[in-house]
Protein backbone atom coordinates (compact mmCIF):
# COMPACT_ATOMS: atom_id res chain seq x y z
CA UNK A 1 0.00 0.00 0.00
CA UNK A 2 1.27 3.59 -0.70
CA UNK A 3 0.89 6.12 1.75
CA UNK A 4 0.48 9.77 0.65
CA UNK A 5 0.70 13.07 2.87
CA UNK A 6 -0.86 16.26 2.47
CA UNK A 7 0.41 18.97 3.38
CA UNK A 8 -2.73 21.38 2.88
CA UNK A 9 -6.26 20.95 1.91
CA UNK A 10 -6.40 19.38 -1.41
CA UNK A 11 -9.25 18.76 -3.29
CA UNK A 12 -11.91 15.68 -3.46
CA UNK A 13 -12.07 15.72 -6.95
CA UNK A 14 -8.28 14.78 -7.00
CA UNK A 15 -7.96 13.00 -4.11
CA UNK A 16 -10.80 10.40 -5.40
CA UNK A 17 -8.62 9.37 -7.97
CA UNK A 18 -6.65 7.26 -5.55
CA UNK A 19 -7.90 3.74 -5.53
CA UNK A 20 -8.59 3.61 -2.03
CA UNK A 21 -7.96 -0.08 -1.66
CA UNK A 22 -3.99 0.69 -2.85
CA UNK A 23 -3.32 4.04 -1.20
CA UNK A 24 -4.16 5.81 2.36
CA UNK A 25 -3.98 9.72 2.77
CA UNK A 26 -3.71 11.29 5.76
CA UNK A 27 -2.17 14.61 6.50
CA UNK A 28 -0.15 12.93 9.98
CA UNK A 29 1.48 9.38 8.36
CA UNK A 30 3.98 7.80 9.15
CA UNK A 31 7.06 7.14 6.36
CA UNK A 32 4.94 8.63 3.26
CA UNK A 33 6.01 7.43 -0.33
CA UNK A 34 4.81 10.72 -1.53
CA UNK A 35 3.56 14.23 -1.02
CA UNK A 36 0.69 16.52 -2.23
CA UNK A 37 0.70 20.04 -1.66
CA UNK A 38 -0.14 23.23 -2.35
CA UNK A 39 1.03 26.28 -0.81
CA UNK A 40 2.83 24.94 2.17
CA UNK A 41 6.33 25.84 2.78
CA UNK A 42 8.30 23.08 2.93
CA UNK A 43 11.82 24.52 2.86
CA UNK A 44 12.42 24.20 6.60
CA UNK A 45 10.64 20.85 6.73
CA UNK A 46 12.07 17.23 7.91
CA UNK A 47 11.31 15.62 4.74
CA UNK A 48 11.22 11.49 5.36
CA UNK A 49 13.47 9.08 3.80
CA UNK A 50 10.90 7.44 2.80
CA UNK A 51 9.61 10.04 0.63
CA UNK A 52 10.51 9.47 -3.38
CA UNK A 53 8.10 11.81 -5.22
CA UNK A 54 6.32 15.33 -3.85
CA UNK A 55 3.30 16.56 -5.93
CA UNK A 56 2.41 20.71 -6.34
CA UNK A 57 -1.05 21.73 -6.58
CA UNK A 58 -0.11 24.29 -8.95
CA UNK A 59 2.44 25.64 -10.64
CA UNK A 60 4.63 27.88 -8.87
CA UNK A 61 7.89 25.81 -6.83
CA UNK A 62 9.22 28.37 -4.27
CA UNK A 63 7.78 26.81 -1.08
CA UNK A 64 9.78 23.79 -2.00
CA UNK A 65 13.31 22.95 -1.43
CA UNK A 66 14.29 22.13 -4.61
CA UNK A 67 18.08 21.71 -5.06
CA UNK A 68 18.00 19.55 -1.66
CA UNK A 69 15.50 17.12 -2.84
CA UNK A 70 16.85 16.44 -6.18
CA UNK A 71 20.55 15.36 -4.42
CA UNK A 72 18.08 13.14 -2.69
CA UNK A 73 16.90 11.69 -6.12
CA UNK A 74 13.37 12.61 -5.08
CA UNK A 75 10.97 13.82 -8.19
CA UNK A 76 9.35 17.06 -7.57
CA UNK A 77 5.86 17.51 -9.92
CA UNK A 78 3.73 20.79 -10.49
CA UNK A 79 0.68 20.82 -12.58
CA UNK A 80 1.31 23.48 -14.88
CA UNK A 81 -2.16 24.50 -17.04
CA UNK A 82 -4.45 23.10 -14.76
CA UNK A 83 -4.75 26.50 -13.22
CA UNK A 84 -4.47 28.49 -16.81
CA UNK A 85 -7.96 29.46 -17.40
CA UNK A 86 -8.50 30.83 -13.93
CA UNK A 87 -5.31 33.16 -14.21
CA UNK A 88 -6.40 34.31 -17.87
CA UNK A 89 -9.60 35.24 -16.72
CA UNK A 90 -8.07 37.45 -14.00
CA UNK A 91 -5.90 39.03 -15.65
CA UNK A 92 -8.59 39.87 -18.67
CA UNK A 93 -10.53 41.64 -16.07
CA UNK A 94 -7.57 43.24 -14.63
CA UNK A 95 -6.63 44.59 -18.32
CA UNK A 96 -10.34 46.18 -17.83
CA UNK A 97 -10.17 47.75 -14.44
CA UNK A 98 -6.56 49.15 -15.02
CA UNK A 99 -7.85 51.09 -18.12
CA UNK A 100 -11.34 51.80 -16.71
CA UNK A 101 -11.49 52.30 -12.81
CA UNK A 102 -14.11 50.50 -11.90
CA UNK A 103 -13.16 49.41 -8.60
CA UNK A 104 -12.85 53.24 -7.66
CA UNK A 105 -16.72 54.14 -9.39
CA UNK A 106 -17.93 50.99 -6.86
CA UNK A 107 -16.45 52.78 -3.95
CA UNK A 108 -17.70 56.21 -5.03
CA UNK A 109 -21.04 55.07 -5.92
CA UNK A 110 -21.75 53.06 -2.76
CA UNK A 111 -20.83 56.55 -0.94
CA UNK A 112 -24.62 57.55 -2.86
CA UNK A 113 -26.55 55.55 -0.10
CA UNK A 114 -28.75 57.52 1.67
CA UNK A 115 -29.11 59.92 -1.36
CA UNK A 116 -32.76 59.09 -2.30
CA UNK A 117 -33.75 60.96 -4.95
CA UNK A 118 -30.47 62.73 -5.56
CA UNK A 119 -28.81 59.72 -6.39
CA UNK A 120 -29.17 59.59 -10.48
CA UNK A 121 -28.21 63.31 -11.08
CA UNK A 122 -24.92 62.57 -8.74
CA UNK A 123 -23.95 59.63 -10.33
CA UNK A 124 -24.35 61.71 -13.86
CA UNK A 125 -22.18 64.22 -12.33
CA UNK A 126 -19.72 62.23 -10.65
CA UNK A 127 -19.37 59.63 -13.50
CA UNK A 128 -16.50 62.22 -15.38
CA UNK A 129 -14.05 60.71 -12.96
CA UNK A 130 -14.09 57.36 -14.23
CA UNK A 131 -13.11 57.84 -17.42
CA UNK A 132 -10.96 55.35 -19.36
CA UNK A 133 -9.55 54.10 -22.30
CA UNK A 134 -10.94 50.99 -24.47
CA UNK A 135 -8.47 48.30 -25.14
CA UNK A 136 -9.31 47.45 -28.75
CA UNK A 137 -6.84 48.66 -31.13
CA UNK A 138 -4.45 48.81 -28.43
CA UNK A 139 -0.89 47.10 -27.64
CA UNK A 140 -0.56 44.38 -25.53
CA UNK A 141 2.84 43.05 -24.79
CA UNK A 142 3.19 39.46 -23.29
CA UNK A 143 5.80 38.53 -21.44
CA UNK A 144 6.25 34.49 -21.13
CA UNK A 145 4.60 32.59 -23.59
CA UNK A 146 3.23 29.12 -20.82
CA UNK A 147 0.15 27.96 -20.60
CA UNK A 148 -1.26 31.36 -19.27
CA UNK A 149 0.66 33.54 -21.20
CA UNK A 150 -0.34 31.81 -24.29
CA UNK A 151 -4.28 31.94 -23.36
CA UNK A 152 -3.93 35.55 -22.49
CA UNK A 153 -2.50 36.49 -25.19
CA UNK A 154 -5.13 34.87 -27.89
CA UNK A 155 -7.90 36.49 -25.75
CA UNK A 156 -6.79 40.04 -25.71
CA UNK A 157 -6.13 39.33 -30.01
CA UNK A 158 -10.00 38.26 -29.62
CA UNK A 159 -10.77 41.39 -28.22
CA UNK A 160 -9.10 43.77 -30.37
CA UNK A 161 -5.93 44.12 -29.33
CA UNK A 162 -2.84 44.36 -31.01
CA UNK A 163 -0.92 41.61 -29.12
CA UNK A 164 2.82 41.05 -29.25
CA UNK A 165 4.65 38.22 -27.11
CA UNK A 166 8.28 37.38 -26.09
CA UNK A 167 9.66 34.25 -25.31
CA UNK A 168 12.71 32.94 -25.71
CA UNK A 169 12.27 29.32 -24.79
CA UNK A 170 8.64 29.17 -25.70
CA UNK A 171 7.89 24.90 -25.89
CA UNK A 172 6.68 23.45 -29.38
CA UNK A 173 2.92 23.23 -27.85
CA UNK A 174 2.94 26.74 -26.68
CA UNK A 175 3.76 27.78 -30.30
CA UNK A 176 1.37 25.73 -31.80
CA UNK A 177 -1.48 26.75 -29.19
CA UNK A 178 -0.85 30.56 -30.21
CA UNK A 179 -3.16 32.44 -32.34
CA UNK A 180 -1.38 33.12 -35.93
CA UNK A 181 -2.79 36.64 -34.95
CA UNK A 182 -0.18 36.71 -31.99
CA UNK A 183 3.39 38.74 -32.81
CA UNK A 184 6.59 37.49 -31.85
CA UNK A 185 8.99 40.52 -30.02
CA UNK A 186 12.61 40.12 -31.69
CA UNK A 187 13.41 41.29 -27.69
CA UNK A 188 12.17 41.82 -24.19
CA UNK A 189 12.96 45.81 -24.99
CA UNK A 190 11.43 46.14 -28.05
CA UNK A 191 8.14 44.69 -26.57
CA UNK A 192 8.63 47.15 -23.66
CA UNK A 193 8.62 49.62 -25.76
CA UNK A 194 5.87 49.29 -28.31
CA UNK A 195 3.51 48.30 -25.42
CA UNK A 196 0.29 50.00 -23.90
CA UNK A 197 -0.39 47.34 -21.51
CA UNK A 198 2.16 44.66 -20.11
CA UNK A 199 1.25 41.55 -18.80
CA UNK A 200 4.43 39.16 -17.01
CA UNK A 201 3.76 35.55 -17.21
CA UNK A 202 7.49 33.81 -16.41
CA UNK A 203 8.87 32.19 -12.89
CA UNK A 204 10.48 33.70 -10.63
CA UNK A 205 14.18 33.01 -11.19
CA UNK A 206 17.55 34.13 -9.89
CA UNK A 207 17.58 35.90 -13.28
CA UNK A 208 14.20 37.04 -13.51
CA UNK A 209 13.98 38.31 -10.30
CA UNK A 210 13.57 42.10 -10.04
CA UNK A 211 13.77 42.45 -13.57
CA UNK A 212 10.76 44.64 -14.36
CA UNK A 213 12.82 47.54 -12.73
CA UNK A 214 13.72 51.61 -13.40
CA UNK A 215 15.94 50.60 -16.20
CA UNK A 216 13.54 48.48 -17.95
CA UNK A 217 10.48 51.33 -17.08
CA UNK A 218 12.01 53.81 -18.44
CA UNK A 219 12.30 51.77 -22.05
CA UNK A 220 8.84 51.64 -21.75
CA UNK A 221 5.92 54.15 -22.97
CA UNK A 222 4.69 57.00 -21.04
CA UNK A 223 1.00 55.98 -19.31
CA UNK A 224 2.12 52.04 -19.94
CA UNK A 225 -0.03 49.41 -17.66
CA UNK A 226 1.67 46.68 -16.08
CA UNK A 227 -0.12 43.57 -14.77
CA UNK A 228 1.45 40.61 -12.72
CA UNK A 229 0.45 37.84 -11.87
CA UNK A 230 3.18 35.33 -11.77
CA UNK A 231 5.12 36.35 -9.05
CA UNK A 232 5.65 39.07 -6.92
CA UNK A 233 9.51 39.10 -6.80
CA UNK A 234 9.30 39.69 -10.57
CA UNK A 235 8.89 43.44 -10.37
CA UNK A 236 10.98 45.83 -8.09
CA UNK A 237 8.38 47.85 -5.82
CA UNK A 238 10.52 50.72 -4.91
CA UNK A 239 11.11 51.37 -9.02
CA UNK A 240 7.60 50.52 -9.76
CA UNK A 241 5.69 52.79 -6.99
CA UNK A 242 8.25 55.86 -8.34
CA UNK A 243 7.36 54.80 -12.18
CA UNK A 244 3.67 55.39 -10.28
CA UNK A 245 3.51 58.40 -8.67
CA UNK A 246 6.08 59.96 -11.32
CA UNK A 247 3.16 58.99 -14.09
CA UNK A 248 4.94 56.75 -15.99
CA UNK A 249 3.10 54.04 -15.58
CA UNK A 250 -0.38 54.72 -15.41
CA UNK A 251 -1.84 51.61 -13.50
CA UNK A 252 0.19 48.60 -11.78
CA UNK A 253 -2.34 45.51 -10.84
CA UNK A 254 -0.46 43.24 -8.69
CA UNK A 255 -2.01 39.42 -7.76
CA UNK A 256 0.35 40.13 -4.73
CA UNK A 257 0.06 42.54 -1.37
CA UNK A 258 2.67 44.30 0.04
CA UNK A 259 2.59 46.98 2.53
CA UNK A 260 4.67 49.44 0.61
CA UNK A 261 2.27 48.96 -2.90
CA UNK A 262 -1.14 49.44 -0.58
CA UNK A 263 -0.44 52.71 0.25
CA UNK A 264 0.34 54.33 -3.48
CA UNK A 265 -2.65 55.59 -6.03
CA UNK A 266 -3.29 53.82 -8.82
CA UNK A 267 -1.08 50.78 -7.76
CA UNK A 268 -3.95 47.53 -7.26
CA UNK A 269 -3.16 44.51 -4.92
CA UNK A 270 -5.32 41.24 -5.21
CA UNK A 271 -4.71 38.57 -2.22
CA UNK A 272 -3.12 35.95 -4.82
CA UNK A 273 -6.88 35.60 -6.45
CA UNK A 274 -5.23 34.27 -9.52
CA UNK A 275 -6.16 30.34 -9.13
CA UNK A 276 -8.98 30.96 -6.65
CA UNK A 277 -11.57 29.06 -8.70
CA UNK A 278 -13.35 25.17 -7.64
CA UNK A 279 -12.43 24.15 -11.20
CA UNK A 280 -8.95 25.29 -10.98
CA UNK A 281 -8.01 23.67 -7.62
CA UNK A 282 -10.07 20.07 -8.72
CA UNK A 283 -7.86 20.45 -11.86
CA UNK A 284 -4.47 21.05 -9.86
CA UNK A 285 -5.50 18.37 -7.91
CA UNK A 286 -6.23 16.21 -9.88
CA UNK A 287 -3.46 16.76 -12.05
CA UNK A 288 -0.90 16.21 -9.41
CA UNK A 289 -2.75 13.04 -8.71
CA UNK A 290 -2.88 11.38 -11.51
CA UNK A 291 1.24 12.45 -12.13
CA UNK A 292 1.73 10.23 -8.47
CA UNK A 293 0.11 7.89 -9.39
CA UNK A 294 1.84 7.14 -12.51
CA UNK A 295 4.89 8.14 -10.72
CA UNK A 296 4.79 5.55 -8.10
CA UNK A 297 2.40 2.72 -10.43
CA UNK A 298 4.83 2.56 -13.07
CA UNK A 299 8.30 4.92 -12.57
CA UNK A 300 7.10 7.67 -15.08
CA UNK A 301 7.62 11.06 -14.79
CA UNK A 302 5.76 13.96 -16.23
CA UNK A 303 5.76 17.58 -15.31
CA UNK A 304 8.35 17.43 -13.08
CA UNK A 305 10.52 20.25 -12.11
CA UNK A 306 13.59 18.90 -11.54
CA UNK A 307 13.55 15.77 -13.26
CA UNK A 308 13.24 14.88 -16.72
CA UNK A 309 10.29 14.26 -18.93
CA UNK A 310 10.82 10.16 -19.09
CA UNK A 311 7.92 7.49 -19.49
CA UNK A 312 7.40 3.50 -20.93
CA UNK A 313 4.44 3.14 -22.40
CA UNK A 314 2.76 0.36 -21.62
CA UNK A 315 2.35 -2.21 -18.42
CA UNK A 316 5.21 -3.59 -16.87
CA UNK A 317 6.08 -7.11 -17.18
CA UNK A 318 3.64 -9.08 -15.77
CA UNK A 319 6.35 -11.64 -14.37
CA UNK A 320 9.56 -9.32 -14.06
CA UNK A 321 9.87 -5.82 -13.03
CA UNK A 322 10.57 -1.99 -13.68
CA UNK A 323 13.39 -0.67 -12.20
CA UNK A 324 13.17 3.02 -11.63
CA UNK A 325 16.88 4.40 -11.52
CA UNK A 326 17.62 7.89 -10.65
CA UNK A 327 21.61 9.05 -11.12
CA UNK A 328 23.89 11.86 -11.86
CA UNK A 329 24.79 12.95 -15.51
CA UNK A 330 28.05 11.44 -15.75
CA UNK A 331 29.44 9.07 -18.55
CA UNK A 332 29.02 5.47 -18.68
CA UNK A 333 26.38 4.92 -15.78
CA UNK A 334 24.25 3.37 -18.59
CA UNK A 335 27.05 0.97 -19.54
CA UNK A 336 27.74 0.16 -15.76
CA UNK A 337 23.96 -0.24 -14.56
CA UNK A 338 23.19 -2.99 -17.79
CA UNK A 339 26.62 -4.17 -17.25
CA UNK A 340 25.22 -5.69 -13.31
CA UNK A 341 22.11 -7.24 -15.05
CA UNK A 342 24.01 -8.75 -18.17
CA UNK A 343 26.55 -10.29 -15.11
CA UNK A 344 23.25 -11.86 -13.91
CA UNK A 345 21.80 -13.19 -17.25
CA UNK A 346 19.07 -11.16 -17.14
CA UNK A 347 17.50 -9.64 -20.61
CA UNK A 348 16.11 -6.22 -20.83
CA UNK A 349 12.88 -5.85 -22.45
CA UNK A 350 12.67 -2.23 -23.25
CA UNK A 351 14.87 0.47 -21.77
CA UNK A 352 14.57 4.44 -22.00
CA UNK A 353 17.31 6.98 -20.68
CA UNK A 354 16.78 10.93 -20.75
CA UNK A 355 18.37 13.53 -18.77
CA UNK A 356 18.15 17.02 -16.98
CA UNK A 357 21.11 19.27 -16.30
CA UNK A 358 22.86 17.12 -13.88
CA UNK A 359 20.71 14.13 -13.13
CA UNK A 360 19.36 11.50 -15.54
CA UNK A 361 16.67 8.84 -15.01
CA UNK A 362 16.43 5.58 -16.33
CA UNK A 363 13.39 2.63 -16.75
CA UNK A 364 14.49 -0.57 -17.30
CA UNK A 365 11.89 -3.58 -17.96
CA UNK A 366 13.28 -6.84 -17.40
CA UNK A 367 10.83 -9.86 -17.88
CA UNK A 368 12.17 -12.09 -15.58
CA UNK A 369 12.11 -12.69 -11.52
CA UNK A 370 15.42 -10.56 -10.03
CA UNK A 371 17.19 -11.41 -6.98
CA UNK A 372 17.04 -8.33 -4.71
CA UNK A 373 20.66 -8.36 -4.01
CA UNK A 374 20.90 -7.21 -8.35
CA UNK A 375 19.53 -3.99 -7.04
CA UNK A 376 22.11 -3.84 -3.96
CA UNK A 377 24.68 -4.07 -6.28
CA UNK A 378 23.23 -1.02 -8.86
CA UNK A 379 22.98 0.84 -5.60
CA UNK A 380 26.62 0.44 -4.87
CA UNK A 381 27.74 1.79 -8.50
CA UNK A 382 29.21 5.25 -7.84
CA UNK A 383 26.88 8.34 -8.95
CA UNK A 384 23.69 6.09 -8.16
CA UNK A 385 20.96 8.09 -6.62
CA UNK A 386 18.32 6.54 -6.36
CA UNK A 387 16.93 2.93 -7.10
CA UNK A 388 13.24 1.80 -7.21
CA UNK A 389 11.81 -1.73 -8.59
CA UNK A 390 8.23 -2.13 -9.01
CA UNK A 391 7.14 -5.93 -9.53
CA UNK A 392 4.88 -6.81 -12.24
CA UNK A 393 1.48 -8.49 -11.65
CA UNK A 394 2.51 -12.05 -11.07
CA UNK A 395 5.77 -11.41 -9.52
CA UNK A 396 6.61 -13.38 -6.89
CA UNK A 397 9.08 -11.75 -4.49
CA UNK A 398 7.55 -8.39 -3.72
CA UNK A 399 10.32 -5.86 -3.94
CA UNK A 400 8.10 -3.14 -4.82
CA UNK A 401 9.00 -1.28 -2.12
CA UNK A 402 12.44 -1.44 -2.56
CA UNK A 403 13.53 2.13 -2.56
Amino acid sequence: MYKIQTLNKISHDGLALFPREEYEIASEILNPHAILVRSAVMHDMEIPPSVAAIARAGAGVNNIPIPKLTDRGVVVFNTPGANANAVKELVLAALLFSSRPVHKAFLWAKNLAGKGDEIPDLAEKGKSQFVGPELKGKTLGVVGLGAIGVMVANDAHALGMNVVGYDPFISVDSAWSLSRGVHKAESLDILLAQSDYITIHVPQTDETKGFINAEKIKIMKKGVRILNFARGGLVNNADMIKAVTDGKVACFVSDFTDEELLKVENIICLPHLGASTPQAEDNCASMAVSQLIDFLENGNIVNSVNFPKCRIDGPIPAKGIRLCIANKNVPNMIGQITGVLAAEHLNIESMTNKNRADVAYNLIDVHTEVDPSVIEKIKTIDGIITVRAIAGRDYTPTISDEY
